[in-house]
Formats: structure tokens, C-alpha cells, sequence
């Protein structure tokens, strides 16, 4: 090896030693692994390949003649790590789909996908770290205070506080039964999505349930292979329903019923939008 790359080499294994948390963000980015573990499953999810899930557009749970109130995202925040206005919009068509509609989600941040539902929903439950664990993370005091901005004050919205892998989700269905629909929006690497998606099936979802992943996208059309992988991995084997992902959105979705789905294909003439922002 010439000296100049056994150096950088070396340089680069001090820097995984002093900071072994970069060892995950190498592991993240080896794109081909983690689609050669998604794909793997291609047998048992029709219309999973290349471009990812087989694809149902936006316009099947919103469509573009639904009435104004059915088409507005309120609030949000356009700020950083948030949802999509497609995304809540989605949020928000599944839980109207259902009188009486149950919510779950993993991730609060600043409340915008809670409180949007809560708008749709009769009762919102949304988990995310204590402001304990996340001080003992060394995150900010001012950060920390912005999770449930928008959610808080809402009265059908109950904020729960721990870690998604260890929080008793057994006793949240043992007070009302499964959920209608759960959102899985916390840690997106790879074994915390594996971890989430097991364990809201075994202990949250039932036969009817709608099971909506965040960022299984990094850009619509564009698969985020490590949370696919993840999410592919922790589904149980004996599941009968359709595994998709939603058009102009970053979500992937489980739906218990069929869809009218497409091949994926992020080279298709884009949809159009037309956006009014207020303040």
C-alpha cells in the first residue's frame, strides 16, 4: 500500500477509535448491504426490487377534489426534522378513514404529526425519550423543551416518556384494545426500526391495523435502504396484508386491506402541487 493511503487509513481507523458512534454512520451509508437485506425479502412482499416498495400515489388517500379541510396541514412548523406536508396529510386521511380512530406514533419532536392527527383521531398517544434520558444524550434545555410544542396543549393527546425499547406497549393495549393506526418515526437505524416495527405488531397492532413508517424514504421515489431493511426485518412472517410506499411522501405504509399499487418509478412525470402557506 502506498505510504500516503496506509496514513489516511490509519488516520482513519483513530478516528473510529476516539469516536466509535462514526462507526455507525460508515455502516449507514453502505447503501448496497442494506438493499441486498431488503431485497431478500422480495419473495414474500410482491413488487419489492430495485426502485423499492410498489408504489400507491399520493391522490388514493387525498384526492385532489376532497374538500379543502381534508387537503390542510395544520400546524407545521417548516422546520428542521420534520415531516412533509404530504406526510401529515397522509396521517390524517388514515385516521379519518376510521370513526373513533386510535393513534400511535414513536417520535413527538415538536408535536406536528400528533397534533394533526388529533385533529382527525379521538384519542392520540405519542411516545417519545424523557427529557431525563434525553439530558443524560447531553441535549439541549432548549431542545429538549420543544418536544410536544404544538401537542401539549391538546386535550385528547397523551404524551407518554420513555424508551421504545423497553416501554411497557403491552399495558397500552391491555387498557382499549389495539390501535387503529401507528406511526414509527423515533430512531431510524437500522436495529431500532427492526426492534419498533416487532415490537408494535406484537403488542399494539391488531388484524385491522395501519402501520405507517417515517423516512423509509430519503427523498420521495428515493428508498432509504438501511430503514427498509430494518423495517422488512422486523415484520412478523405470518402477515397477510400489502407493504407499500406512498407517492410524493417519505413513508412506507402497511395496510391489512389491498391497494391499487404501481411499480415504482422515480423517473415518472412528477405530480402537481398546488401550495398556500399562511402564517
Amino acid at each position: 500500500m502506498p505510504r500516503n493511503r496506509l496514513i489516511t487509513a490509519l488516520r482513519a481507523l483513530a478516528a473510529l477509535a476516539r469516536t466509535p458512534a462514526l462507526l455507525t454512520e460508515v455502516l449507514a451509508a453502505d447503501v448496497p448491504a442494506w438493499r441486498a437485506r431488503a431485497l431478500a425479502h422480495a419473495a414474500r412482499w410482491p413488487g419489492l426490487g430495485g426502485a423499492g416498495l410498489p408504489l400507491v400515489p399520493f391522490a388514493h388517500f387525498v384526492p385532489a377534489s376532497a374538500p379543502a379541510a381534508s387537503r390542510t396541514v395544520a400546524p407545521f412548523a417548516f422546520g428542521d426534522g420534520g415531516s412533509l406536508p404530504t406526510d401529515l396529510l397522509l396521517l390524517r386521511a388514515l385516521a379519518r378513514q376510521t370513526p373513533g380512530c386510535r393513534y400511535f406514533e414513536i417520535g413527538t419532536w415538536r408535536g406536528e404529526s400528533a397534533a394533526n392527527v388529533a385533529a382527525e383521531a379521538a384519542a392520540v398517544h405519542t411516545l417519545n425519550l424523557s427529557a431525563a434520558e434525553m439530558r443524560a444524550l447531553h441535549l439541549s434545555e432548549r431542545y429538549i423543551s420543544l418536544h410536544g410544542h404544538f401537542s401539549r396543549p391538546l386535550p385528547n393527546v397523551t404524551h407518554l416518556h420513555g424508551n421504545s425499547a423497553t416501554f411497557d406497549l403491552a399495558a397500552l393495549r391491555a387498557d382499549a384494545g389495539p390501535f387503529d393506526l401507528i406511526f414509527i418515526d423515533g430512531d431510524h437505524r437500522y436495529e431500532a426500526v427492526r426492534r419498533d416495527t416487532a415490537r408494535v405488531f406484537a403488542h399494539l397492532a391488531g388484524p385491522a391495523t395501519t402501520v405507517v413508517w417515517h423516512d423509509a424514504s430519503r427523498q420521495p421515489g428515493q428508498p432509504r435502504w438501511e430503514v427498509l431493511a430494518g423495517l422488512l426485518d422486523g415484520l412478523p412472517p405470518t402477515l397477510l396484508g400489502q407493504l407499500v410506499q406512498v407517492g410524493n411522501t417519505l413513508c412506507a405504509l402497511y395496510s391489512p386491506l389491498p391497494l391499487p399499487t404501481q411499480p415504482a418509478d422515480p423517473l415518472a412525470d412528477p405530480r402537481q402541487f398546488e401550495v398556500l402557506v399562511s402564517s
